[in-house]
């Protein structure tokens, strides 16, 4: 059954209860990919940690560890409400300090150095006057970026895209590019997907057709991803190659802590800290002045880490 579709879920047609809608999807999607990793992983099961917020709502942290693939993965679930700090809302850009917010959350870390990291969450926003909005996203940090691969995960990407807008992909993409980056290191954090945020309900489109985007989103990013992992599990690897995958981490964990706004959303309206860091690598390393011998695949990892990459139609003579 496409989990996408609407037989499977109706799109709201009642404005007052589309809250509710999207807040019941939320949860079904939590425990659809759930199911998907633990197949994939094919030993793994998730635990489920539910919590309350001290304002209102709450959500489910689940959480895999030491499994046959992933090492660590989490996939957290939360529907939220309340009034936010003056400080928090005017970095945040909220027209309001009230707020009500729901979203799964998810970053998985394979065991294997030959298996990529990946993170995806969508997530639906209402202010206090009135105004909502979709944002989500989902990108891949391959520890070793296999162009064949790479490419294959661009390609689903835009295809989706397409069906909802031809221009979402190339403008997300590019919103990614620059989203997913470390501006101290002067690197993306992987080879990037989509990102995009406040789609304002009314001005980007209807809420039907926003939410059936980032549904659609939410189901590439479980075919896609566990497909990579069934592809990449099994391959042998080098102690040189496991240390490669510890200090690539530690380049996941800067972007996160420095960097991510889901992170910052979640400390500053004093969400769960054991939920909102379940994104962080379970072991990392950081080296000073880590060494690169030329030609070999570290290099030329570091060498697709940039900017504007065109993973849909550049050849690699052009790259």
């Amino acid at each position: 059954m496409d989990f996408t579709s609407s037989a499977f879920f109706p799109a709201p047609t009642v404005q007052p209860r589309f809250r509710n809608t999207v807040e019941q999807w939320m949860r079904q999607f939590q425990d659809w990919l759930c199911q998907q990793l633990e197949a994939a992983d094919g030993m793994g099961m998730f635990r489920e940690d539910a919590w309350m917020h001290h304002s209102g709502g709450g959500g489910r942290s689940r959480v895999l560890t030491g499994g046959r693939i992933i090492e660590k993965g989490g996939v957290n679930f939360s529907a939220v409400e309340g009034q936010m700090s003056e400080a928090a809302a005017r970095t945040l850009l909220m027209p309001d300090p009230n707020y009500f917010a729901t979203g799964v959350s998810v970053v998985q870390h394979p065991g294997s150095p030959m298996a990529p990291i990946s993170h995806m969450n969508v997530r639906y926003f209402e202010a206090g006057n009135g105004e909502a909005w979709f944002g989500g996203g989902l990108d891949l940090t391959p520890i070793y970026v296999e162009e064949a691969q790479a490419r294959w995960f661009h390609r689903q990407i835009a295809e989706v895209c397409e069906q909802h807008n031809p221009a979402y992909y190339p403008r997300f993409k590019q919103w990614a590019d620059e989203y997913f980056f470390l501006p101290h290191r002067q690197e993306t954090r992987g080879i990037g997907g989509i990102f995009f945020d406040r789609l304002i309900v009314g001005q980007e489109a209807d809420a039907d057709s926003l939410f059936s985007f980032v549904r659609s989103v939410g189901e590439v990013y479980g075919r896609t991803y566990c497909e990579l992992l069934r592809q990449n599990a099994g391959q042998p690897y080098t102690e040189r190659q496991k240390q490669w995958q510890l200090v690539r981490r530690g380049r996941y964990a800067e972007f996160n802590l420095a960097i991510d706004r889901g992170t910052k959303f979640g400390l500053e309206t004093g969400g769960r800290t054991e939920s909102i860091l379940m994104s962080l690598p379970p072991q990392c390393e950081w080296h000073y002045n880590f060494p690169i011998e030329p030609d070999s695949p570290e290099e030329a990892t570091q060498q697709w880490l940039r900017k504007g990459v065109d993973w849909l139609t550049t050849s690699p003579a052009a790259v």
